[in-house]
Parts: C-alpha cells; sequence; structure tokens
C-alpha cells in the first residue's frame, strides 16, 4: 500500500514538472504577430477647410422717417413682398407748441400784409384809372400785392406742414408716407401703430420702420482661420450647406477675404464672403447657418494609402511592404515619397506599386 502511494505521488510530481516545463517552454517561444493587410488605391484627393458663418442679403437697407410723430397705420408686414416707392406705414406729426405759435403768427401778420396791400392797391388803381398817378406807381402796388398773397400762402402751407407734415399742393410727396427706397422683401417692422418716431440727424440715427432686402442677391458671411486663410484667393469655388436645409448643397464663389484678423476664443479669424447661387425652387431665409467647403488643394487618379500606414522618421517617409505569408508574414521597410493629404488618405509618388501588399494594423489576437 505504501509502494502505491509512493508511486502514484511521483506520477504526479513528474506530471506537475513536465507541465511547468511545457508553459515555460511555450511562454519563451516569441509570439507572432499578424497584420491586417492594406492595398494601395488609386482615387481622387480633396484637401478642404471649413468655414462656418450664416446666409445673408448683400445689402439690407433700413427705411427711416423724414419727419417725426407717432406711427400712425403700418401696413405692411414682415415676410410680405415690396415694390419701390409702395408705403409701408403713415406717420402721424406731432406739432411742437412753439413752432405752431409761431406759424400761426406768421399767417396773422401776413393777412394784415396782404389787407394793407390790397387796399393800397384798390386806391393807386383807382387813381391810375383817373390818370393821377403814373403805370409805374401802379405796377409797384400790384407786385405788392402779389407779394403779400404768395407769402400769406407760405405762412399757410408752413402751418399745414407742422400740422400735418403735408401740404395740399404736395400731397404726392408726403413725408408722412414711409415708402420703400427697392424692390425686395420686408425682413422686419420693428414698429406698430402708436409707437413713436423721430427722423435721422446728426445727433442720432432715426427709428427704423422697416428691413427691406432683395433676397435674390445672397451672400455666405463667415470666418476662417489664420493657418488657412493663405491658401484661399477670391474666385475660389465654395460648397455651401446649411443646418435648416438637410441634404441640400449649393455652389457659391468666394469674393471677399477680410485683411484684418480678429481674435476669437484666442484664435485670429478673417471673414470671407461668397456670393450664393441658389435654385429659385429654394426658399432660403436670412440668417441660416451654414458652413463653407473650400477645396485647398486637389489631385486626380493618384495612388494613395491610408495615413496611418506611414512610418515617419524625421524627414524621411517609410512603408512596410509584405515579401512572404508562409509560415509568416514578412515586410520590407521601403523608402517612398509623399504628396498631399485630406487627413485619411496620402498620395504616394514613389516607392510602391498598386498591386503591394502593405502592412497595416495589428491584428486581434
Amino acid at each position: 500500500m505504501k509502494k502505491f502511494f509512493k508511486f502514484t505521488l511521483l506520477i504526479l510530481l513528474v506530471i506537475v514538472l513536465v507541465g511547468t516545463f511545457v508553459f515555460l517552454y511555450q511562454k519563451s517561444k516569441p509570439k507572432v504577430i499578424v497584420y491586417e493587410l492594406v492595398s494601395p488605391s488609386v482615387i481622387d484627393l480633396e484637401k478642404t477647410t471649413v468655414a462656418t458663418g450664416k446666409i445673408e442679403p448683400r445689402d439690407e437697407i433700413l427705411i427711416k422717417p423724414q419727419i417725426s410723430g407717432i406711427i400712425d397705420v403700418v401696413y405692411k408686414e414682415a415676410g410680405q413682398k415690396i415694390k419701390k416707392d409702395e408705403v409701408i406705414a403713415k406717420v402721424k406729426v406731432i406739432p411742437e407748441l412753439g413752432q405752431l405759435n409761431a406759424a400761426e403768427s406768421r399767417i396773422r401778420l401776413a393777412q394784415i400784409n396782404t389787407n394793407q396791400a390790397k387796399t393800397d392797391f384798390d386806391r393807386v388803381s383807382k387813381l391810375y384809372n383817373d390818370q393821377l398817378v403814373s403805370k409805374e406807381e401802379y405796377e409797384k402796388s400790384e407786385v405788392t400785392l402779389k407779394q403779400s398773397r404768395e407769402e400769406l400762402q407760405a405762412a399757410q402751407d408752413a402751418l399745414e406742414i407742422i400740422k400735418e407734415g403735408i401740404t395740399k399742393n404736395s400731397a404726392s410727396f408726403s413725408s408722412t408716407l414711409i415708402r420703400s427706397t427697392i424692390d425686395g422683401l420686408i425682413l422686419d417692422v420693428p414698429v406698430k401703430a402708436g409707437n413713436s418716431v423721430i427722423m435721422s440727424n446728426t445727433f442720432n440715427d432715426g427709428t427704423t420702420i422697416a428691413t427691406v432686402a432683395n433676397m435674390n442677391d445672397l451672400i455666405f458671411r463667415g470666418n476662417i482661420d489664420e493657418t488657412e486663410v493663405g491658401r484661399i484667393h477670391e474666385n475660389m469655388p465654395v460648397k455651401l450647406t446649411l443646418g435648416a436645409l438637410q441634404n441640400l448643397s449649393f455652389d457659391a464663389t468666394l469674393e471677399y477675404i477680410s485683411p484684418k484678423g480678429v481674435e476669437s476664443n484666442g484664435a485670429n479669424q478673417f471673414e470671407i464672403k461668397a456670393a450664393v447661387v441658389a435654385p429659385d425652387s429654394v426658399v432660403i431665409r436670412s440668417g441660416y447657418s451654414a458652413n463653407a467647403e473650400i477645396v485647398l488643394q486637389r489631385a486626380a487618379n493618384v495612388l494613395t494609402v491610408p495615413e496611418s500606414v506611414i512610418e515617419f522618421s524625421g524627414d524621411s517617409t517609410f512603408i512596410y511592404v509584405m515579401t512572404d505569408s508562409i509560415p509568416v508574414q514578412q515586410f520590407d521597410r521601403v523608402p517612398v515619397t509623399i504628396g498631399m493629404s485630406d487627413g485619411i488618405n496620402i498620395e504616394v509618388k514613389q516607392g510602391i506599386q498598386a498591386a503591394d501588399k502593405l502592412r497595416g494594423s495589428e491584428k486581434n489576437s
């Protein structure tokens, strides 16, 4: 019995020793690494940058009153189309008391002068008919009467302007009727009936009655980083995508690059503008946010590889090209000449062929 126990213990000990040896041997063997294989491809490369901004009319016209007062009637509202000289609103004039008193006093004085001139003219006219005064005296009296009547009419017109903002003789040129100065679309009418408005003068810009713009002449206004502004120029094509219009893109042409940068969030940004070309079937509203994609560099039908397979060493670049796969993968480190990159794929000008198999990332074991 004791012999059997000893024999069993010996067998177990041998098994443990053999197992330990096998385990250590397996651990000491070098691990075979298997890589994904990548094939070069011939494609078109484009290096682009994206500028963020918004769509807006090239010109927004602020319609302001030519006279101060209170909005009496508003005839239009935002979103309506309008023609040049079409009335947007009417202003009711609130006369200033001092000006009103002065105008009324001017009328009374002009009336007195007119009455006196009429009396003098009648007297001179009777004397002229009796040939007691010369024709020159008669004509002077007649001119004085005409001048006094003209002054009376001017005083009455001045009073009408102070009270109503217009005269009966110039109703078609009324400054109380606020008219559009262009054909376009009304973007905003910030006033309502009863609001006080003031005319533009040296001390203030005046009250805006409406904002009108030609929505057929739109531009993209955005900003581009200083690291890329030197690579763009006027007349470059631009592709616009609008957040409000999914799956639609529009062509545009870069027409302005600001000569001066503005610091924003620690980076210098330069304003750019691009003329938008949009089909008539699409309604674009002022203020839509947009992204402008600008092609900085383009290469057609070039041999490319994923940028991740390139090894950069100083000023040199290398690619690992597979030479054998049996019993294990074997690769040669080949120097290559690279070209432009779009951030994902990179052009390879020299060093490899389209049929080569390249070392990619390591496979998960």
